[in-house]
């Protein structure tokens, strides 16, 4: 028999170690992702008295495609829209937060003399608490129904962004001589151009896709489709320049616009988590217990500046981001740990050859003791906010309590020019972006492929007319759509009727955009021919002023513009004709106090079958349920009549504390797992009525077999090959011969009575 090849042993090994360990950590109600650290450890060739892994490469291999899948998967929860509507505060926070510890990370680096890169890296991961600590510490405590946990979550989805950014931009700065200024602004720009490139252009192309081939595609194709996709990016993304990782995020994100998105989260999440319980065992296989040793004291410092850092360094990120000191402390102290973007950022170094490799097990060590002691600092919080309300003047607090740089404006104090001069900037970016694009793709690849057609050099002239023709006319929708929109906007008008000292200013936009579209134009003819400046400014001009002038063109950048807002929209439009959108009027609550929260009703509930009226959820909890989704479909502020089914979500509003109850007792309220199921089996029993039997003169209903023994008369043999069916009047004779179902002990009190 053929040996196995060492790739599977390895597997075997890993996921059977993993499997145990794990479900160990989930009966200590731990992280997972501390049980997968734990079997790398146990599995790596460190350990003496343990099975080990034959070939890290090949595990190693199978952790990057983890990392790959584990940020496609990033990329489908995550959503730019969202982080449009949250406003300036998380993105405020955020950046303080990040800002403030990743250069706390690199004075500790330097104060132990690590090397500059070493520091650079160590600061990186500690700027970046884990989304999934976090979120798994919120739901064992029962908190995260509560406001402060919402927050935190939108500080967390920014950093996942921004640390994807950040790992961009410590490659950038890797491959280099120095981080100096310059290559960092050049890293941000080139990867703010392919963001919006792809962004823009996947939205445009991927949900048409997906649309037309609907019908055809079932779960697997759709699977198939999915992960080919990620994978594609994810090769593109290096050929760029930058990450796999990177790109991979960038296509989850643009699938979570379409309208297949829950069901490729789901499809995606079981590949996921196989991938990604490799990454994580390939982490703790590089722990070293003699490098923990020797690197006490760099562990400690380390963990005490991320839970003194965070704590103050997060606490103020959400106070000047406009929170008030109390719910600003209670989100700082929750995001006091790292985590799964720390192991990413140190295998980026070591894979790079930057970083030391000691840093790594340091960060895992660091990673594990501040996950410990995570719940344990959501609850120092309160008492700390308490402490400083006691010893700290009255007037300290209510200054606190105001310091922010993130007001929220009012429609009065809107303006207008602002409104306006952001519409027109983000346009013109987005069009010259792509206009750029195509660009470089025809000089790039058409050009070529028309020169070969004309051997001669003499004969390159048509060549460079044919590409320099066909380019001027791709880009001609993006250029037209630069110079003309938002020319007829509300603001537009409003601040042109509005005095003649505006229209001069606005008339300079209009000005500028042309003279940007004609700059493209005179490129494209400067690069292919050898006229003069004047002629092409000329050329250029005139072509502009006929794009502008031209119907069709219009035509075509209104539709085309139509198609990318409707693919944008994709999958809100589904969510509201499935009434799974949340009301608008959400975020309008009066007092501030209450929100809204969604609860889902578990299967096994004690609730299922009873009307809202029966549960008194307001009574009992001071809530009011204001809509009931179920099976996709929404029942807005239902009646006491209303029945409470498995599955069903609850949208409920009330305050932190009548949610925090309520969830806590749709958890309590339920029917425990039935762990004697094996006696549950039914059979199938003949019965003989004799004449002692207290069944004899009694009809089906009076004998009490469903009712009292819990068992069913399936019918009455009387000599036939079929079973007859015993009428409800009937009465049990001496002799009858009946075929009963039920459990073994029902059937047995029935024979024995």
């Amino acid at each position: 028999m053929a040996e196995l090849p060492a790739l599977v042993k390895d597997l075997a090994l890993i996921l059977v170690v993993a499997a145990f360990v794990t479900l160990i950590f989930k009966r200590l109600k731990q992280p997972l992702v501390l049980g997968y650290i734990v079997a790398g450890f146990l599995v790596s060739p460190q350990m003496p008295y343990t099975m080990s892994v034959m070939d890290r490469a090949n595990v190693q291999m199978w952790a990057d495609i983890g990392v790959i899948f584990l940020l496609f998967s990033l990329g489908l929860d995550f959503s730019f829209k969202k982080i449009v509507k949250m406003g300036m505060a998380p993105v405020i926070a955020a950046c303080t937060i990040i800002f403030c510890m990743m250069m706390a990370g690199i004075v500790v680096g330097k104060a132990f003399g690590w090397t500059h890169m070493d520091s650079i890296f160590l600061g990186g991961m500690l700027a970046m608490s884990s989304t999934t600590i976090i979120y798994k510490a919120f739901d064992d405590m029962g908190l995260r129904q509560q406001r402060f946990a919402g927050m935190v979550m939108s500080v967390l989805i920014l950093e996942d962004v921004l640390a994807i950014v950040m790992m961009v931009m410590l490659s950038a700065i890797a491959s280099g001589s120095s981080p100096d200024g310059g290559q960092m602004v050049e890293s941000v720009l080139r990867i703010g151009f392919f963001l919006v490139l792809w962004f823009v252009v996947g939205i445009f192309f991927i949900p048409a896709f997906l649309r037309a081939t609907r019908r055809l595609m079932n779960e697997e194709t759709l699977l198939i489709v999915a992960l080919g996709l990620c994978c594609f990016m994810a090769v593109f993304s290096t050929k760029v320049g930058f990450s796999s990782a990177f790109g991979a995020f960038v296509m989850g994100s643009i699938l979570a616009e379409t309208v297949e998105a829950d069901k490729i989260v789901r499809l995606v999440e079981p590949v996921k988590n196989l991938f990604g319980a490799i990454f994580f065992v390939s982490v703790g296989m590089l722990v070293e217990p003699q490098v923990l040793v020797d690197y006490a004291w760099p562990i400690i410092a380390i963990t005490l500046t991320i839970l003194i850092g965070q704590s103050v360094f997060g606490s103020l990120g959400y106070l000047i981001s406009g929170n008030p000191l109390k719910t600003a402390m209670k989100c700082g102290f929750s995001m006091a740990q790292i985590g799964e973007f720390a192991f990413i950022i140190a295998s980026l170094g070591l894979s790079l050859g930057v970083i030391g490799h000691f840093l790594y097990p340091v960060v895992v060590a660091v990673s594990v003791v501040t996950t410990f002691l995570t719940p344990y600092m959501i609850r120092m919080a309160e008492p700390c906010y308490n402490i400083m309300e006691r010893h700290l003047p009255k007037k300290w607090i209510v200054a606190l309590n105001h310091i922010t740089i993130s007001h929220p404006q009012t429609p009065s104090a809107e303006n207008k020019w602002k409104s306006l001069l952001i519409q027109m900037l983000r346009n013109t970016v987005i069009y010259s972006i792509l206009s750029i694009a195509a660009i470089v793709l025809m000089f790039t690849f058409f050009l070529p492929f028309v020169r070969s057609f004309f051997p001669s050099y003499e004969l390159h002239w048509y060549a460079n007319a044919i590409c320099g023709i066909l380019t001027v006319l791709i880009i001609s929708p993006f250029l037209r759509a630069m110079v003309v929109k938002k020319n007829h906007s509300d603001e537009f008008k409003a601040l042109w009727a509005e005095s003649w000292v505006n229209h001069f200013p606005l008339i300079f936009t209009i000005i500028v955009r042309v003279v940007l579209a004609c700059a493209f134009v005179f490129y494209i003819i400067n690069y292919l021919s050898r006229f003069k400046n004047a002629i092409i400014i000329s050329i250029a001009l005139a072509l502009v002023v006929l794009m502008v002038l031209s119907r069709g063109l219009k035509k075509g950048s209104i539709q085309m513009e139509r198609l990318f807002i409707q693919n944008l929209r994709s999958r809100d439009i589904e969510a509201q004709v499935h009434g799974r959108r949340r009301p608008l009027y959400e975020g309008h609550l009066l007092d501030r106090d209450v929100h809204m929260a969604d609860f889902d009703i578990p299967f096994n509930t004690r609730w299922m079958g009873k009307t809202l009226r029966q549960l008194a959820l307001g009574q009992q909890f001071g809530v009011h349920v204001s809509s009931i989704l179920r099976a996709g479909h929404r029942l807005n502020i239902p009646d006491g009549n209303d029945v409470i089914f498995p599955g069903d979500r609850l949208q409920v509003i009330g305050n932190d504390d009548q949610l925090r109850q309520l969830g806590e007792a749709i958890k309590r309220e339920v029917l425990g797992d039935d762990i004697d199921f094996e006696k549950r089996e039914m059979k199938l029993r003949q019965m003989v009525i004799t004449g002692s039997s207290p069944f004899v003169g009694k009809t089906l209903e009076e004998s009490g077999i469903r009712s009292q023994y819990s068992c069913m008369v399936v019918g009455l043999e009387e000599g036939k090959e079929n079973l007859s069916q015993i009428h409800p009047k009937r009465k049990f004779q001496k002799g009858d011969i009946i075929w009963v179902v039920g459990e073994k002990e029902s059937l047995e009190a029935i024979l024995k009575a």
